[in-house]
């Protein structure tokens, strides 16, 4: 009787830790897309789950929970990569789930307007900071020696304005020390996610 009613037990248990429910994320849809509105204009991204499925449920938690609107691209870094996900716009720090597994070994790669999870030397320690690919960065995938960093989706619209996000001024932040900050702070308005077509 026990082994029947775990499941069960296990899916309630689900339900009540998870506030964000799988029908509120597509989780049926293998390519959601969002919207991602910036100061500097829209963008939408078509997301894989086909390929990296636990990334992009991560992902989306963030985006209907509301995590990532008003936030900075905190870290950018031209002809390389525009990193938002860890700051609100009053430099708070973003409130974090548990780290996702490192799904960089799925097929996609690192080129010019793809999405990929952001992660500390631990490779499976992504969280909710993502960054885009400003060109194709070959060091940043996986190889037989090393983990790489996990791609999980494209920008299918509107990848010139990954050009002009990398193009702002930065510095080493004053107070942080942290090098490659925006000047001027760049403001993500907000992502969601659009309606399945």
């Amino acid at each position: 009787m026990r082994n029947k009613l775990y499941p069960l037990f296990a899916a309630l248990l689900l339900s009540v830790l998870m506030p964000v429910k799988a029908q509120d994320i597509q989780q049926n849809n293998l390519f959601p897309r969002v919207k991602f509105v910036t100061e500097h204009g829209e963008m939408v991204v078509e997301l894989d789950r086909m390929r990296a499925p636990l990334t992009v449920d991560n992902f989306l938690r963030y985006v209907v929970a509301g995590d990532y609107n008003n936030t900075l691209f905190h870290r950018v870094v031209e002809d390389f990569v525009v990193q938002g996900g860890g700051y609100k716009a009053d430099d708070s720090p973003l409130r974090t789930r548990d780290p996702v597994v490192n799904e960089s070994g799925n097929g996609l790669t690192n080129q010019f307007a793809t999405i990929a999870m952001a992660r500390e030397r631990n490779p499976h320690s992504a969280s909710s900071q993502f960054y885009f690919n400003v060109k194709d960065n070959d060091s940043l995938n996986p190889s037989s020696r090393r983990w790489g960093y996990a791609v999980f989706g494209r920008v299918v619209e509107n990848d010139a304005l990954l050009h002009e996000l990398a193009s702002v001024e930065t510095h080493t932040d004053p107070d942080t020390q942290a090098d490659d900050v925006p000047v001027q702070p760049l403001r993500l308005i907000r992502v969601q996610l659009l309606p399945r077509e």
